[in-house]
């Protein structure tokens, strides 16, 4: 499977890396609510998801 040029691997690595840096963002926020941060995580999750890739460990 490739996407844009990319292997299933590199689009896994690449969505799991704007997860984490989603999450340092929304950690860093101070619990302000921000519903964009928000619903970018939600897509990204359901992202990861859909690729097979629990994300359980990777949550802060």
């Amino acid at each position: 499977m490739e996407d844009n040029g990319m292997t299933r691997e590199e689009l896994i690595s690449l969505t799991i890396d704007k997860y984490t840096d989603l999450q340092r963002i929304k950690k860093s926020n101070g619990g302000v609510e921000n519903k964009e941060l928000d619903y970018q995580i939600k897509v990204t999750l359901a992202k990861l998801s859909s690729l097979g890739i629990s994300v359980e460990d990777i949550t802060l």
